[in-house]
């Protein structure tokens, strides 16, 4: 048990250069206190103490302002940086050497059951403000940009930005062009846009319809 959470420790030490001290990280780092919490409301999880567990879980949440279902299965040396806002939910599966940011959120889409939550695979960084949703899984190494949404499986070390999550880069290599991030798509105005250019297309043909009715009219009298 102290192996472990000095490797939690060590983490941090390895991950933030800010960190000074033992003693500043024991006292101070709330993401090292969520895991903390959250391995001890595990164990209970595990032995079905189920509202134990969730009573645990709920206290963290208070002081820490992470929040980590006790059911999520969390590998070794995760590091959640600067984690107020953070959700984990609760059939997530989340590797070794994992690095989350503020805000995000591994959590369902509210229409599955059973495994209805993320896996994020060994390696994997989710930047601050990502929300990864539904069954899908992160592959090793993957980084996820900041506030994305994903909706779909991301493979191996790719690099995943926008709404919806699209693949930039995969493998070291671009999948498509330079995304300007300060103009990131948006499906729902695209959509309406060609929705827009849709109904002037039928306006057009219903005028040319009606004339050539009014033409046929006029040399039938």
């Amino acid at each position: 048990m102290f192996r472990v959470l000095k490797e939690d420790i060590d983490t941090i030490f390895e991950q933030d250069p800010a960190a000074r001290s033992y003693l500043e990280v024991i006292l101070t780092y709330s993401g090292l206190h969520a895991i903390w919490g959250h391995r001890l409301a595990h164990g209970f999880y595990k032995r079905k103490f189920f509202f134990l567990a969730r009573l645990i879980s709920q206290i963290s949440r208070f002081f820490t302002g992470i929040e980590i279902h006790p059911g999520a299965q969390i590998g070794r040396r995760l590091f959640i940086d600067h984690g107020m806002g953070v959700v984990i939910g609760e059939t997530c599966e989340i590797g070794d050497n994992v690095t989350l940011y503020q805000g995000v959120t591994l959590g369902g889409t509210g229409k599955e059951k059973g495994k209805r939550h993320p896996t994020v695979k060994d390696n994997a960084l989710i930047a601050t403000g990502a929300k990864v949703l539904g069954s899908i899984t992160v592959g090793e190494g993957s980084k996820i940009g900041a506030g994305s949404v994903v909706l779909k499986d991301v493979p191996a070390d790719s690099t995943v930005v926008g709404i919806p999550g699209r693949i930039v880069i995969q493998a070291g290599k671009k999948v498509q062009k330079d995304l300007n991030h300060c103009d990131l798509p948006d499906p729902v105005a695209d959509r309406l846009l060609g929705m827009e250019k849709e109904i002037q297309k039928l306006k057009k043909e219903l005028e040319e319809t009606k004339k050539g009715e009014y033409r046929h009219d006029h040399s039938t009298l």
